[in-house]
């Protein structure tokens, strides 16, 4: 097998262990709160916990992989990656469960970014919806396998070895790096931004916080407002540092590139929508509909098939129709089967509920393809790690945002009806909001010139028209 098909695969092997331990974890929570005595919308910190520590990390990991080389940092950060989820499967309160899962997320925040560093700068443009295509396939199968595995085993047997079963996943892992990873590092490494490091890491994670105790009524509202005061001031700091700064650990010049903005911009709002299903789904089918672990997890496979079908014709699509044409429509239409599920009721038939499911996966698995393809089209190869930990951060950051505020509307309507647990009913505004909020993102992708992205896109084999980040900072 070729290299260039092989290193992607290894690759997606990470990417495939992190999904799957984040899908079969949602269709496992109402079960891990009952045994915790938690509330299932405020074992949410299980989630943001570990986005928040891949928040904080990930802007570490381009330099991380420049410095000491990308093989050695991304079999470390598998090694991680297990040892937390050993942890989190040994945990006995809420708040053993969080700090493992903040474990698990320093590892992740070396995986996959380092892991798609490797692929970006072993790869053509031309080549690289191909790659990225070679790459999360294979991903895709943790989503599918994710919510019936986690179901199942949440049913008959605890929910402890839904992370349990990461470590053979890893050892797999750590053995195919060791043997075909490349050890790719930048011949001269540049000074590490500590500042810009503490800066990012403090305005990040204390936004992330101060969302998610936005809506949890133990947690005093003067805690919540010092944490937003902290980011939103942290975040002004670092954006004065990163101005003066030669080589800042965010570099925001590459929001001037236009494909890069929209990649980062569009892409962000799209995943708050997206990151809100995994908490959300599952908790519809399982309080709302009354379902069983299982069959709840079977009802979010569906849209796992979708979105591997889809992978195949993701080359065909974008050159036939080209970037901001697919990202502006596919993006509008995700939107709408993100909405959809506001519908759901008792008397909604089984099969339309799996169709719609299947069709949002379908269309969403082209969007994160295509917004992928266009970030890194005008980056050029100096400062591609750069730009990985950047749209890695702005990803994670939008995941989290999407947990935040689903379960903020979720618990909004619950205390607006005097409820504890949430009905079907419970349910619709949270969709119609993350929906909209998904849909913004289509103001972004249209503001890309026609012909973005070509050379990637495969439409027509051109000389590079991107800027050269020299000329971006002049």
């Amino acid at each position: 097998m070729p290299l260039k098909v092989l290193v992607p695969l290894i690759v997606a092997c990470a990417l495939f262990m992190e999904n799957l331990d984040a899908t079969v974890l949602s269709t496992a929570l109402p079960a891990i709160a009952g045994d915790l005595h938690q509330s299932p919308i405020q074992l949410k910190l299980a989630l943001t916990s570990y986005l928040l520590t891949l928040g904080v990390f990930i802007p570490a990991s381009g330099w991380v992989a420049d410095r000491w080389g990308a093989r050695l940092i991304f079999r470390w950060a598998i090694l991680i990656f297990a040892l937390g989820s050993a942890l989190c499967g040994l945990a006995n309160s809420m708040q053993f469960l969080v700090a493992a899962r903040a474990l698990q997320g320093i590892g992740g925040a070396m995986m996959v970014p380092v892991g798609r560093l490797v692929i970006l700068r072993s790869v053509s443009r031309s080549e690289m919806v191909g790659a990225l295509a070679w790459l999360t396939i294979p991903a895709l199968i943790g989503p599918v396998l994710g919510p019936p595995l986690g179901g199942f085993i949440t049913t008959y047997y605890t929910w402890r070895w839904i992370f349990w079963i990461n470590l053979p996943i890893a050892a797999l892992g750590i053995i195919l790096a060791s043997l075909f990873i490349p050890n790719i590092r930048a011949e001269n490494s540049q000074r590490f931004d500590f500042v810009g490091f503490v800066l990012s890491g403090l305005a990040l994670s204390t936004l992330v916080a101060g969302s998610s105790a936005a809506d949890t009524p133990a947690i005093p509202l003067h805690i919540t407002i010092v944490l937003f005061a902290v980011g939103i001031t942290s975040s002004v700091l670092y954006y004065l540092h990163a101005r003066r700064c030669p080589n800042p650990i965010l570099d925001l010049n590459l929001l001037r590139l236009p494909t890069f903005r929209a990649g980062v911009a569009g892409g962000s709002l799209f995943r708050i929508g997206i990151g809100s299903m995994p908490l959300l789904l599952p908790l519809l089918f399982q309080l709302g509909f009354g379902f069983s672990p299982l069959s709840s997890g079977l009802m979010t496979f569906v849209a796992a098939i979708g979105a591997m079908g889809m992978k195949t014709a993701a080359g065909w699509i974008l050159k036939r129709f080209g970037f901001r044409t697919t990202l502006a429509v596919n993006g509008l239409v995700c939107a709408l089967t993100l909405m959809a599920a506001a519908f759901f009721n008792h008397s909604t038939p089984i099969l339309l509920m799996s169709l719609i499911l299947f069709v949002g996966g379908f269309f969403r698995s082209l969007q994160f393809t295509c917004i992928n393809a266009i970030t890194f089209a005008e980056v050029e190869q100096p400062q591609m790690s750069q730009a990985t930990s950047f749209s890695s951060v702005a990803q994670q950051l939008s995941l989290s945002l999407g947990i935040t505020v689903g379960a903020a509307v979720l618990q909004l309507t619950l205390n607006f009806h005097g409820e504890k647990d949430p009905t079907i009913s419970d349910f619709w505004l949270a969709f119609i909001v993350v929906g909209v909020i998904s849909a913004l993102s289509v103001f972004s992708f249209l503001k890309l010139h026609r012909d973005a992205g070509e050379e990637v896109a495969g439409r027509k084999r051109v000389a590079s028209v991107q800027v050269n980040m020299n000329s971006v900072r002049s």
